[in-house]
């Protein structure tokens, strides 16, 4: 690790929680450097920031920058976006795949990937067989640490709209009652907490396999 604090790649860094994340590891003492990989650099001048251009479908073609103490993939689309399952399939499986193998073979000891609740590779739901199947892919890697998360819905000022979301987030507010007991898990969760979890749990680096979902999550944002 680097004398004056952790260097990290961030893969996603212009999403929801990513762009949280990269603020959340500039104003932390415990990281030195911050690598963002990007399809188009965004201005970011911070000391902290080291912005490095990538085509995600040649991503080895910057292996070599790949390198550091803990890699944070935050990589992730919708089906309507993407337009197609194909499409969906390259961004939040093979892409986060990628990321992740390329930066395990330069040594990185720790992951932390954003999936999503309910993800598991035998769903017949096909967002979240993808979600489980890229989990179960990046766990088979030689990570000392592998650090799933998987938020509920996430509250926080998106670039796109999503009707539905919004409607989720309407409901949420005039009848919050409905998320007690059994039903507590899938309470929305800030992206913001979201962001300060993982952070926080980057700096425990536990070895093996560990998921995190929402209430776990909001608890780790509450210690920071």
């Amino acid at each position: 690790m680097n004398n004056k604090g952790k260097v990290v790649l961030v893969f996603g860094s212009s999403g929801l929680v990513g762009s949280l994340l990269v603020d959340e590891l500039i104003n932390s003492a415990s990281f030195s450097l911050v690598k963002l990989f990007v399809r188009k650099k965004s201005g970011n001048t911070h000391t902290k920031v080291q912005e490095i251009e990538v085509d995600f479908d040649k991503l080895s073609l910057v292996a070599s920058e790949m390198k550091g103490d803990v890699v944070f993939i935050c990589l992730g689309t919708t089906m309507a976006k993407a337009g197609s399952k194909e499409a969906f399939y390259k961004v939040d499986h093979t892409y986060c795949l990628e990321a992740a193998r390329l930066s395990a073979a330069n040594g990185v000891g720790q992951v932390l990937l954003i999936s999503s609740m309910g993800a598991d590779a035998a769903s017949l739901v096909y967002y979240s067989k993808v979600k489980g199947e890229v989990e179960r892919d990046i766990r088979n890697l030689n990570f000392e640490s592998v650090n799933i998360v998987r938020p509920s819905l996430l509250l926080g000022d998106r670039k796109e709209n999503r009707l539905g979301e919004k409607i989720f987030v309407t409901v949420t507010k005039y009848l919050p009652f409905i998320f007690i007991g059994p039903l507590k898990k899938y309470r929305p969760i800030e992206a913001h907490n979201v962001a300060k979890a993982m952070v926080n749990i980057s700096l425990t680096q536990q070895e093996g396999c560990h998921i995190f979902e929402s209430e776990e999550l909001q608890k780790i944002a509450l210690h920071s």
